[in-house]
């Protein structure tokens, strides 16, 4: 077993996309890597989201801080153009980005267009592969690939609607890419989270309600939050776990073992 550097990522490239305000769950993996030694690069979606993601950027000392908008074609690239000029190299990728237009999302799967499936398909699953598939060959010697979901992939939960089946591809592809790109030294995880209250989440119909089952039922007895997420992800990032790839794993206080 190689030696394990103290902190463990010390040294270590990482790029979070997704990062909206201080309640993100990305937020509280870019803090996590950043404590335990990475350097972060950091994107924030137009002007309007700015100053939510500026103050946090500088406080982790990201020297990568841009634009990134999924439905932008070519903004990706931008970001890994940069990545390459600065740093030339990559080694841990998160991607906590989703999203669906409002009446597609609260209408119920039935009522949901076959344009806003699509547009929900594409910036919330799609743009995971396509962050794969720049980043793979920056991680020279292996990395770390994350994608965020939830359990309302396997499991319906009330009106989670089209982002249901969006999960699930999501998490299909984290199984596929773990098998394209092991041979490569790339590993790739799905989180699922439980219910935390970040701006995503306020688009779902009756949310609070969602929170409070939650907490009542899960065996912990608690909510988990960002920073339960990011030490989780940060462990995933390290040695520790390197023959850990492929699956789903829960960060939701036990919450997806209830019947």
């Amino acid at each position: 077993m190689r030696d394990i550097p103290s902190p463990p990522l010390l040294g270590q490239k990482a790029l979070i996309l997704g990062i909206a305000n201080e309640h993100s769950i990305a937020y509280g993996c870019a803090r996590a890597f950043h404590r335990v030694g990475a350097e972060v690069a950091i994107t924030y979606l137009n002007e309007k989201a700015r100053p939510h993601v500026e103050p946090l950027a500088q406080e982790l000392q990201a020297p990568i801080f841009m634009p990134l908008d999924m439905q932008q074609p070519g903004m990706l690239e931008a970001v890994f153009d940069r990545i390459r000029d600065t740093w030339g190299r990559l080694d841990i990728a998160l991607h906590s980005v989703a999203f669906a237009p409002k009446e597609d999302l609260q209408g119920g799967l039935l009522s949901c267009s076959s344009a806003g499936f699509g547009v929900a398909m594409d910036v919330s699953c799609h743009s995971f592969v396509r962050m794969a598939r720049l980043a793979a060959p920056l991680m020279t010697e292996g990395g770390v690939l994350f994608a965020m979901s939830y359990y309302g992939a396997n499991k319906v939960v009330p009106n989670y609607n089209v982002m249901g089946p969006v999960k699930a591809a999501l998490e299909a592809s984290v199984r596929y890419l773990a098998h394209e790109l092991g041979s490569q030294g790339v590993r790739v995880h799905a989180l699922s989270p439980g219910p935390i209250k970040t701006r995503a989440a306020g688009g779902l119909k009756d949310f609070d309600l969602l929170l409070n089952e939650a907490a009542h039922r899960a065996p912990v007895g608690e909510l988990v939050d960002i920073d339960d997420v990011g030490m989780v992800a940060a462990y995933l990032a390290t040695q520790y776990a390197r023959r850990i790839t492929g699956g789903t794993v829960y960060v939701d206080a036990g919450l997806n073992i209830m019947a």
